[in-house]
C-alpha cells in the first residue's frame, strides 16, 4: 500500500517546487526609443493644427478635377491617395488640414484620410526642407560602391545634422530610408523626387554645395550647375560600366546556323 502511495505523495511535492518563479535577466538596449505612437498619433503644433486654413489653388484644382474622371462618381474617395500626394506638394507636408479638406472633397469621414496618410511613409505629416535627402541604407546599398554608411556620414558631416532632422536654415532635412529600388546603381539617395546613384563621398558634398547654390541663384538649379538626377559616374543608366560584354554579335534564328555545319 505505501508502495502505491509514495509515487503520488513525492508528485505532489515537485509540482509546487517547478511552479515557484525563476528570476529573469534582461539585457539592455541602446537603440533609442520611438514609440509607436508617433507613427499615428497627431499632435497640434504651431504650424500643424486644424485652424490653419488650406484649400487647393486653381491650378489643383483643375488637376483634381481630371483625376476624379478617372473613377466612377461613387468611388471618387478611391482617389484620396494622389489628391493627398497634390496637397503635400502644395503646403510642403500633408498637414492635417490638407487631410481635412481632402475628406471634404472626397465627401469621407476624416478619420478614412487620416488613416492613408499615416500608413503611406511618402507622406510627410511633419514640415521636412526644401531638399528632402533620403538616403537608402538596405543591403544592396550597404554592399555596393562605396557602400551607404560613408554617403550617410558624408551627409550628416556636411548638414550638420542626424537623420531626422531637419537644417536651421529649413533647407535640408535628411532620412535613412529602405530600399528605393536603384539597387543596380547603388549607392543612391533620393531628392526630393529626384534619384542621385553611384555616389561616393565626394560626389555626394558636391550635389549639397550645389543644391544649396541653387536655393539662393536666380537661376535656381540651372544657374547653380546641380547634377542631373541619374548616376554621377559617368554611365547613363545601369550598364557595365567596362563596357557591353554580351549581345555583341548578331542573334542566333531560325535564319542562322553554325557555319560549321
Amino acid at each position: 500500500m505505501a508502495s502505491r502511495i509514495t509515487p503520488f505523495l513525492f508528485r505532489s511535492c515537485v509540482r509546487p517546487a517547478a511552479r515557484i518563479a525563476r528570476p529573469q535577466a534582461r539585457a539592455f538596449s541602446v537603440t533609442a526609443v520611438r514609440p509607436s505612437g508617433t507613427l499615428h498619433v497627431h499632435r497640434n503644433t504651431a504650424d500643424n493644427n486644424a485652424d490653419i486654413p488650406f484649400k487647393f489653388d486653381k491650378k489643383n484644382e483643375a488637376i483634381i478635377e481630371e483625376i476624379l474622371k478617372r473613377y466612377p462618381p461613387q468611388y471618387k474617395k478611391a482617389a484620396v491617395m494622389p489628391i493627398l500626394d497634390l496637397g503635400q506638394r502644395q503646403h510642403g507636408f500633408t498637414s492635417i488640414s490638407v487631410m481635412n479638406e481632402v475628406a471634404r472633397l472626397l465627401e469621407m469621414p476624416p478619420q478614412r484620410v487620416y488613416e492613408v496618410a499615416s500608413f503611406y511613409t511618402m507622406y510627410n505629416r511633419t514640415p521636412v526642407g526644401k531638399f528632402f535627402v533620403q538616403a537608402c541604407t538596405t543591403t544592396p546599398c550597404q554592399l555596393g560602391g562605396c557602400g551607404s554608411d560613408v554617403i550617410v556620414k558624408a551627409i550628416q558631416e556636411e548638414l550638420g545634422i542626424k537623420q531626422g532632422e531637419t537644417t536651421a536654415d529649413g533647407l535640408f532635412s535628411f532620412l535613412e530610408v529602405e530600399c528605393l529600388g536603384a539597387c543596380v546603381n547603388a549607392p543612391m539617395v533620393q531628392i526630393n523626387d529626384d534619384y542621385y546613384e553611384d555616389l561616393t563621398p565626394e560626389t555626394t558634398v558636391q550635389l549639397i554645395r550645389a543644391l544649396r547654390a541653387s536655393a539662393s541663384a536666380v537661376g535656381g538649379a540651372a544657374e547653380a550647375k546641380v547634377p542631373a538626377p541619374g548616376p554621377l559616374s559617368g554611365r547613363d543608366t545601369c550598364e557595365n560600366s567596362a563596357g557591353q560584354t554580351n549581345l555583341t554579335s548578331k542573334p542566333w534564328g531560325i535564319e542562322t546556323t553554325r557555319s560549321d555545319l
